[in-house]
């Protein structure tokens, strides 16, 4: 039988999910049920926090759990990263099947500012 899960110890799960849109509990259970978190309301905390900024885009979500609350942070991946750049429309994944072009452009400051942030990655390695 399983150890029993202590609540007041800090636990991270990372999870992909869609920016703006509650994700299935289904694939959400197997990784928040054992912590005692319900998957429903994980998904709706998800889709909430991610909405401001990354509507439609796949990101990937650190679920910070201490006591049996969920804190969601965004770990955004080099592709959103760039899509958000280029300020392309917010595509509507149940409406739209083809794939859009990219009619956009950046600047020098917004590559080095893209260049950035993947400090915050926990699977980068430093180099020094």
């Amino acid at each position: 039988m399983a150890p029993k899960f202590d609540p007041s110890q800090v636990v991270e799960v990372y999870v992909r999910a869609t920016g703006g849109e509650v994700g299935a509990a289904s694939s959400l259970a197997p990784k928040i049920g054992p912590l005692g978190l319900s998957p429903k309301k994980i998904g709706e905390d998800i889709a909430k926090e991610t909405a401001k900024e990354w509507k439609g885009l796949r990101v990937t979500c650190k679920l910070t759990v201490q006591n049996r609350i969920a804190k969601v942070s965004v770990i955004p991946s080099a592709a959103s990263l760039v899509i958000k750049a280029l300020k392309e429309p917010v595509r509507d994944r149940k409406k739209v099947s083809c794939q859009t072009s990219c009619l956009g452009s950046t600047l020098l400051g917004s590559k080095a500012s893209l260049s950035v942030v993947p400090d915050a990655w926990p699977t980068v390695m430093k180099l020094q």
